[in-house]
């Protein structure tokens, strides 16, 4: 038996090298509360991958992080696009955060696994980019742009007039688990200032009333 196996759980399997077997559970997940999401993220533009249906109604099991063949069958067709295999790292971790509804620390380890990389790196990326949740977010996203064109145009409006009508601030998720409301950076539509983006759509030109409009849209 390898040194690195001996007195490892009989349920943390280990390959030959010594690392975790990726097609293993990795125990509890993450249970920290969906009604705020942290403030080092509050700042960047949502992850869109996160809007499935299945992450919606939380339906991924919460004991077990683990892709389903078929998406381990796409990790190995994303990490041959590239000479290092680490290029696929953040698609791969879209399509976590998309199967487990936001990127909990037992989904960096499985995900480091697939990359032969420590965990501590993929934590590394999932906290430097700010399109990872590290907590569950709501329902929808609604992501107000507050960038140099956007607060000339009236952003600082359009923040104020959604606190109101949310009861919320930036970086918080409404009490029903309705909406997370974020202010992020450039989304590159300056054109079309003030504007937001809602889940995988850009809202533009806003104006309270269009606003009022959006917001009795989201169920």
């Amino acid at each position: 038996m390898p040194a690195a196996a001996r007195g490892a759980p009989p349920d943390d399997r280990r390959r030959d090298d010594g690392r975790p077997d990726p097609d293993v559970r990795l125990g509890q997940h993450d249970r920290r509360g969906a009604r705020s999401v942290s403030q080092s993220q509050s700042d960047g533009a949502p992850s869109t991958s996160n809007r499935t249906p299945a992450a919606r109604a939380g339906l991924s099991d919460p004991n077990t992080i683990v892709f389903s063949e078929a998406q381990l069958a796409e990790v190995r067709r994303l990490q041959a696009l590239y000479p290092d295999t680490r290029g696929a790292l953040l698609p791969v971790l879209h399509m976590a955060q998309e199967t487990f509804g936001y990127i909990s620390l037992e989904a960096e380890e499985y995900v480091a696994t697939l990359f032969d990389l420590s965990p501590a790196h993929v934590h590394e990326v999932v906290t430097f980019y700010t399109l990872y949740f590290r907590e569950r977010p709501g329902r929808h996203v609604v992501a107000v742009c507050h960038n140099l064109s956007c607060h000339l145009a009236g952003a600082p409006g359009i923040v104020a007039h959604l606190r109101q009508r949310l009861g919320i601030d930036p970086g918080e998720t409404t009490d029903d688990g309705r909406v997370t409301f974020l202010t992020v950076e450039c989304l590159c539509a300056c054109e079309a200032a003030p504007m937001m983006q809602v889940d995988d759509r850009y809202e533009m030109n806003l104006t309270p009333a269009k606003l009022d409009q959006i917001l009795r849209g989201l169920a």
